[in-house]
Formats: structure tokens, sequence, C-alpha cells
């Protein structure tokens, strides 16, 4: 879009998307990279649950087991609308009174991500307690409070935590992304700052020392998601076992590739799109050949199937 419409007045966009979103992005974009992924969520017990459960089981193959539908709930619907380079949300929904009751006994698990924004739930401990890696995110305080004690508070036990730059700044008060990574390195073993154009910054408290990774640049459609995708590629470069910088790098990648399409979880790239854009950008860029030469063992020799991407309604009738 060229602007948001003022009031009275209709505005046509270029183009739009239709995906499951919200902690889906993160789950699709994790299992597109290859982790074994569940996700536990509820379900609105209509046309759009139907679709987002049909999307994430069947189509991208993650784990539905402790997720519900939940009877005489609506699905939660977000509009995104892209203009001057971000976007902004407006979205209807309602907490679902079963949410706590979906995780009493967690399944083993290397990793997990929690959203921290609401009380913290038992299950958090659990997973960390048995070894389990949590990546937490705590999102904006629409109080505006940015309360450094309850941070510590609902980090505790968490491995990593990835706010952006603003939230960083605003929890820690500092004046820039790489004092706020090394503030918020005294809660975690691992505080990672985005920072939109300029790439992100990790202070790793086992090392002591910050580590920077510069964005990827690409034509961008869609913001919408690339933190989630983003984060998916922290687990991943985690869970191998990579250099931080490599697994910044990757996580860097994986967001600027996902803007280049409609956003929400089928915006998340696979391992052929990012083979793909190695082999035609990355290794041949004087810029980046030296960052990404990382990916040379990794990306897959043989061709990858495509992945889906949002189109613009749902429930397109095949034959007609």
């Amino acid at each position: 879009m060229d602007g948001p419409p003022k009031q009275g007045t209709e505005v046509w966009a270029g183009g739009m998307g239709s995906s499951p979103g919200g902690v889906a992005n993160l789950a699709v974009a994790a299992a597109r990279l290859g982790l074994h992924t569940g996700l536990a969520a509820t379900f609105g017990e209509d046309l759009y649950g139907d679709y987002c459960r049909q999307t994430l089981g069947v189509q991208e193959g993650v784990d539905l087991t402790y997720s519900r539908y939940v009877t005489g709930w609506h699905s939660p619907v977000t509009v995104s609308m892209v203009y001057q380079r971000d976007r902004a949300m407006v979205t209807h929904g309602h907490r679902p009174e079963t949410l706590n009751r979906l995780v009493s006994h967690p399944p083993q698990a290397r990793s997990c991500f929690v959203d921290l924004g609401d009380e913290r739930q038992p299950w958090v401990d659990s997973v960390a307690e048995s070894g389990g890696l949590v990546f937490a995110d705590l999102g904006w305080d629409p109080e505006d409070r940015w309360d450094l004690g309850r941070l510590r508070e609902s980090l505790a036990g968490c491995h990593a935590f990835s706010p952006n730059a603003v939230e960083a700044m605003s929890y820690t008060r500092t004046d820039s992304p790489e004092a706020a990574a090394e503030k918020l390195a005294e809660l975690v073993p691992l505080a990672v700052v985005t920072n939109g154009a300029d790439g992100a910054i990790a202070f790793d408290k086992a090392t002591g020392r910050p580590v920077k990774a510069a964005a990827v640049p690409v034509d961008a459609l869609d913001p919408t998601g690339a933190g989630d995708v983003f984060v998916a590629g922290l687990l991943v470069g985690t869970l191998a076992g990579w250099p931080l910088v490599h697994t910044l790098r990757l996580a860097n990648l994986g967001a600027a590739l996902s803007v280049r399409h409609f956003g929400g979880a089928l915006a998340s790239p696979g391992w052929g799109d990012i083979a793909l854009w190695y082999r035609e950008t990355g290794s041949k860029d004087p810029v980046l050949a030296d960052d990404y030469e990382f990916l040379d063992t990794i990306v897959p020799d043989e061709a990858v199937p495509e992945v889906s991407r949002a189109i613009a309604t749902l429930g397109f009738r095949a034959g007609r």
C-alpha cells in the first residue's frame, strides 16, 4: 500500500496473502529448516481454524499433538498492512480459557520457544529442568513500563532472549543495541538484539564477547513475521552447535528471504530457497561470499521441492 486509509476513504492494495500467523510463523519456519517441530496452540472452531490446522499439521508437518480445538471460540484474525517499508497491524480475538491447560506435561525437547507476555506457565520450568534450551520473547510493553525486574523473573531458566533494538534499549535503559545486548546477557546465557537493516548483535555469556552479523540486502515486499523466521534460524544454528556468528548469519538470511513474500507462516524459506540464494547470490557477491561460505557444505546439492506460499484468499476449489 502507498499509505494507510484516511477516515472515510478506501484504499486498494496492490496484493495480499492469507496465511497462518502468530506463533505458527516460528513453527513453520523451524519445520522448513528441518527441525522436528511441535506446536501447542488453540484452533478456533471455524473455517479459519480448520485451514490453520490443515496447513500446519498436514502441509507443513508440524506436530499438533498438544494443540486443541476450542468449542465456541473463533480464530483470532490479524490484518497486517504494509506501507512505507514497515507494517501496521489490526487484530481481533479473545484469549481462550483452555490455553493454560494445553501443556501440563511437556514432551522431551531439545529446545522450545515461549512467549512470556502473559503469565509464565509451569511447563517452561519443566523443559529447562530436563535440559531443554528455552528461547523466549516478551514483546512490546503496552503499559510502557519496561520493568527490568519483571523481565529478570520471566527469563529465569531461559537460554536465550531476542528482543528488537527498541525493546532491548527500553528494558535496559541503554542508548545502543550493543550496550543493551551486554546488559541482557546478565539475565540469560545468550542475548540477541535484532536491529532491522543494521543486522543483529549477540552477547554470549560464555565468551563474554559480542558478535555482530550484517543484514542481507533483498527487495522487500512484506516484513510481517520476519522476526519469527530469525528466531527459527537461531534455534537451528544453536542446536547444530555452529559458531554464534554463523547462527546469526543464518537467522539474518532466513528473515531476509522471508520478506520477499507476503508475510505470515508461509513466507518462511526452506533449504531449497537458501541453497538457491547461496548459489545465485551469496557465493558470487564479493561482500557476501566470505560471510556465507559456511553454507557451502550445508545446503543440499540435490533439488529440493518448493515450499508453499500465501495466496490472496482461502478455499480455492480445484477444477473450477
